[in-house]
């Protein structure tokens, strides 16, 4: 199908559902082949059913890849996170829903990986790294289902997850990719056990990230806000960014609420309209997807200096 020659969008939604039947999606996951409808699946897991559990799970995820030293200081290099985070994060969030909305192979879904292609080739990055990020993008949203979901998810959204980044990891050059969930999971928390350390960029990319999440709210609630980052992290996160230990009274506070929110989304009815790039929080291109094009989005690239490359290098132990 192509794109709408006006919006530059193409037009394809879900077929609408009774707005009673609040599992009717469930069972259009279930009639569909995780790997043939990959894409297909993980839309309507993402954009349809739990938009919201993605937005806040991919969130943490990306603050997770920050603990790595060698992840955390190609970010440093760049000076986005100093000039423009807000940017930066919408870009990143953007783009990957793009490939999610319309498929890798699509014109903008295409275009989206060759914009993340075209940044990722400004900077030295390590195949591990990339496959580590992929990772998160996998298992975070998960995990986080798991935990807070509305429903537990069936099995072929999880495996749809798997086999569509995988074919984003395919479009991205990435080597190595694993051929099961559980050789991904294992690469995972290997990755984290030998790369999870205290690193100044690490701290430097966590404070930038937590200064954006808190810069959402009114003034008065951020203190309480970074509190919250603080709660959600785990002890091995907090560790490598150097940040204070979070308090488990607020974690459970803050997980009580989640889970409340869960059985008041249960009794809403089916969403007819996907939420992924149409986003009405993003605050660096208004009205997205509407007149814009995935090349429209990413920055040129900033010439690190000699001094920040050979920070990069230390922390990372490759000095």
């Amino acid at each position: 199908m192509t794109d709408d020659p006006i919006t530059g969008v193409t037009a394809r939604p879900e077929p609408r559902v009774a707005p009673w039947d609040r599992y009717a999606r469930l069972r259009q996951v279930a009639a569909l082949d995780p790997y043939r409808d990959r894409q297909r699946i993980h839309r309507i897991t993402a954009g349809y059913e739990f938009p919201f559990d993605y937005q806040r799970s991919l969130e943490l995820a990306l603050f997770r890849t920050y603990c790595s030293p060698s992840i955390s200081g190609v970010l440093s290099e760049s000076g986005e996170f100093a000039r423009r985070p807000q940017k930066r994060y919408d870009d990143t969030a953007i783009l990957m829903a793009e490939m999610v909305e319309h498929g890798v192979t699509s014109d903008r879904g295409g275009e989206a990986v060759r914009n993340i292609n075209r940044m990722h080739g400004m900077y030295e990055i390590s195949n591990e790294d990339m496959l580590y990020v992929l990772s998160t993008f996998v298992f975070d949203p998960i995990d986080w289902i798991d935990r807070y979901g509305w429903r537990r998810l069936h099995p072929h959204e999880r495996q749809a997850a798997f086999h569509y980044y995988i074919e984003v990891g395919e479009k991205m050059g990435i080597t190595d990719l694993p051929e099961t969930m559980a050789d991904f999971h294992a690469f995972r928390l290997d990755y984290e056990s030998r790369n999870f350390v205290y690193a100044e960029t690490n701290f430097e990319i966590g404070t930038y990230t937590v200064d954006l999440f808190a810069a959402w709210f009114p003034t008065p609630l951020r203190p309480m806000v970074r509190r919250g980052v603080y709660a959600m992290l785990t002890d091995q996160m907090a560790a490598a960014f150097g940040f204070p230990p979070g308090s488990p009274r607020l974690r459970a506070l803050l997980e009580t609420g989640l889970r409340m929110r869960s059985r008041l989304v249960r009794l809403l009815p089916p969403r007819q309209r996907s939420r992924t790039t149409r986003d009405p929080r993003n605050r660096t291109y208004p009205q997205y997807p509407d007149g814009y094009r995935p090349r429209d989005l990413g920055t040129p690239r900033v010439k690190p200096t000699v001094a920040a490359r050979r920070r990069r290098l230390a922390a990372a132990g490759r000095s």
